[in-house]
């Protein structure tokens, strides 16, 4: 039996929300005080190379755990090969009204509609920066995303401010499109406003390069409710707007395999074992559509080494873990980095 197990149940007997801020809190002080490590598996060694960053495994963080930056060196300690932080925004914003997070056990899934709460992307960079595990060359990729206020046709605006204000301390960045907990956010994804949207971020990314003297990674985190068109769609315009990577997928509007259940028809993002296959069928048609020349980041329902593994299986070269630590504990991190570094 792992500590977890038997912490797990004190966990869900309260708010979800509460019980993230506690236990993530409790990790924090346990890392500090040097206690963190007994109960925490070793590391798993597999190094990989994606985007010419080095990896220690192909297990990270996905964004949405550790929003501001708060809790980074106790998430590096749990064993991932690298950390996804955010979602940020230019200006600070509280997100949505609570309760805006609901665990549905049953189903090993999680509904959140937290509306990118968060602290300001200055604040993100300046904790980013104080962290060891930046300090000592972790990777760590900053997701950006438009503060809700900013009407959506002048979302650009948003993201090219993040991403002038990321670029210097992020090993990558990532553009989310994709939340269904921002109004209108998702409509990014459409032809006109996306090849608008990459057209900027692009121009910009090459005055950045060249003030900086190096070319950051640029992924682009789209949903799982696309159809094959919109699907192709994304493909051709990564590969005209030169974006290094495609994660896939944040979560999903569906609610057939949960309506039945208590919270199942609650409005937000759900995540977890129900958007497994969605994801992977994403991952799918973008590997058959993108080929070896964008590589894929996938993430979604992973709840054992053997679900990282069939991400691996249907195209994806990484994968990011998040609802299922909340479900399986930070074991989850070992068990999918040994799977991977044993192979698909």
């Amino acid at each position: 039996m792992s500590a977890y197990s038997f912490l797990r149940p004190g966990l869900f007997c309260l708010d979800p929300e509460q019980a993230h801020n506690l236990a993530l809190g409790s990790m924090d002080r346990a890392h500090a005080l040097g206690l963190l490590s007994p109960f925490v598996p070793k590391p798993v060694l597999d190094p990989y190379s994606l985007c010419g960053l080095p990896l220690r495994n192909r297990v990270g963080l996905a964004a949405g755990l550790d929003k501001d930056g708060k809790h980074i060196d106790a998430l590096a300690a749990l064993g991932f090969g690298f950390l996804e932080i955010g979602t940020v925004t230019p200006l600070p914003q509280p997100g949505n009204p609570k309760p805006r997070m609901f665990r549905l056990s049953q189903a090993d899934a999680i509904i959140n509609r937290m509306g990118f709460n968060n602290d300001g992307v200055d604040a993100c960079v300046a904790r980013v920066k104080a962290s060891q595990y930046w300090q000592s060359g972790g990777i760590i990729g900053l997701n950006i995303g438009k503060n809700a206020t900013t009407p959506i046709e002048r979302a650009a605006d948003d993201y090219l401010i993040a991403l002038q204000k990321v670029y210097a301390i992020s090993a990558y960045i990532t553009v989310n499109i994709s939340s269904p907990n921002t109004k209108n956010l998702r409509d990014l994804q459409g032809e006109v406003m996306l090849r608008s949207l990459l057209s900027a971020i692009q121009t910009t990314r090459t005055a950045l390069s060249d003030k900086y003297g190096m070319r950051k990674p640029l992924f682009l985190k789209i949903a799982p409710d696309l159809n094959q068109a919109d699907i192709r769609l994304i493909a051709d315009l990564l590969l005209e707007f030169e974006m290094d990577a495609v994660i896939a997928t944040n979560t999903t509007i569906e609610r057939d395999s949960v309506a039945h259940l208590e919270h199942g028809n609650e409005a937000g993002g759900l995540s977890g074992a129900p958007v497994r296959d969605l994801s992977n069928a994403v991952i799918q048609a973008l590997k058959q559509h993108l080929g070896e020349r964008i590589p894929i980041i996938g993430v979604g329902g992973i709840l054992s080494g053997a679900d990282a593994q069939e991400k691996i299986r249907s195209g994806a070269s990484l994968v990011q873990v998040y609802s299922g630590l909340i479900y399986k504990g930070p074991e989850l991190v070992q068990e999918c980095a040994l799977a991977l570094a044993k192979g698909a």
